[in-house]
């Protein structure tokens, strides 16, 4: 099971691109509403989330989750005793984890960047403490993958299907979508 985290103000694109790329890997992903059932996006685009966070109970089966950026939407997400719930289960169990745009801050507030390359939004970079900040566009070190924004979504989608279902997946996905591999 992959969570992704939706609160208002999220980064739409950040959310729905991985969501639509790891579906079309086979993964089972579920949108959590961490602001409610009806999430607003940070263009005033309305998702509806899967669940809510209230009915996110166990994390049992938990192969990743993703944490979109945007503003406010990253706040909301860092306030939530159930993402930090979900952070901190990952963190233990070494479960990936991937964060983009501002996103990676709750991950570096955490101190879960300590030593590791990552990336952010521009401006976020003394956000992720202890981080190796990276100028790729997507990187995974470890358990964690970052990426930088809205621009590299798709990037970033493909990225953490590598993680969890390989390069060959991921490489075929990229070709399935006509998507160029210049990055």
């Amino acid at each position: 099971m992959i969570y992704v985290f939706l609160a208002d103000g999220f980064e739409e694109v950040e959310a729905i691109a991985p969501i639509d790329l790891l579906r079309r890997a086979g993964k089972k992903v579920i949108t959590v509403g961490v602001t409610g059932k009806v999430v607003m996006g940070a263009h005033n685009i309305p998702v509806t989330a899967d669940i809510t966070q209230e009915e996110l109970i166990a994390f049992d089966g938990t192969e990743m989750i993703v944490l979109p950026g945007g503003m406010p939407g990253t706040l909301n997400e860092e306030a939530s005793p159930v993402v930090q719930a979900a952070i901190d289960y990952c963190a233990e169990k070494g479960i990936p984890m991937g964060a983009i745009c501002a996103a990676p801050s709750v991950l570096g507030h955490k101190g879960l960047l300590d030593g590791k390359r990552a990336v952010c939004y521009t401006g976020f970079e003394q956000e992720l403490s202890g981080a190796e900040i990276a100028s790729e566009g997507v990187v995974t070190d470890g358990n964690i993958t970052t990426a930088r924004g809205a621009g590299v979504a798709v990037d970033f989608g493909l990225e953490l299907i590598a993680v969890l279902c390989g390069k060959d997946v991921s490489a075929q996905i990229r070709s399935a979508i006509l998507c160029d591999d210049a990055k």
